[in-house]
């Protein structure tokens, strides 16, 4: 299982397209609205329904990688919802897969995740990711640290998670499928 997180202000593209390659991948992913409302509107404007609220879910220690979206202010709204920090701390300490993409791995730098770690995020954000190794590169994996750029990065980001959380011959196979060879990558 996967946990999405999205707050008001989450990036639709970096959220959706990491999804959709996961379960291409046959990974069951839950989309968790950390809001009021299981609609989630986007950056621009998209509104997205979640499969479930924060409060809903019980128990989130069965998950094996939690995943969140950049945008702003998606990004600090996610920073600031404290039952998200704290599930975040748990899954680190039970050394679990955290994937994030653009700004949104600000939200492990604050929480001291990214320490000692290679990481990358959207240009300007590496100031948040206290003690990592800024790598500015299109995806960085550090052990069970996964982090993207930004939008243009969300397809290999999937791949990347695809491959570490299930093998790499299936994500080859996405990659194929989907056309991102012919991209020249």
């Amino acid at each position: 299982m996967i946990y999405a997180f999205l707050a008001t202000g989450f990036e639709e593209i970096e959220a959706i397209t990491v999804i959709d390659v996961l379960r291409r991948a046959g990974l069951q992913v839950e989309t968790v609205s950390v809001t009021d409302d299981k609609v989630v509107l986007g950056a621009h404007s998209i509104p997205v329904i979640a499969d479930r609220m924060f409060r809903e879910v019980t128990d989130f220690s069965a998950a094996d990688a939690l995943f969140l979206p950049g945008g702003l202010p998606g990004a600090t709204n996610l920073d600031a919802h404290e039952g998200l920090r704290q599930v975040i701390l748990n899954h680190a300490e039970a050394g679990k897969t955290l994937v994030a993409v653009c700004a949104a791995p600000l939200v492990y730098g604050h929480l001291g995740l990214t320490k000692g770690k290679k990481a990358t995020c959207y240009p300007g954000f590496e100031t948040e990711l206290e003690g990592a190794e800024y790598t500015a590169t299109l995806v960085e994996q550090d052990g069970n640290l996964i982090t993207g750029c930004g939008p243009a990065a969300c397809l290999e980001l999937g791949y990347t998670v695809v491959a570490h959380l299930k093998d790499k011959a299936t994500a080859d196979q996405l990659r194929e499928g989907m056309q991102y060879n012919k991209l020249g990558v």
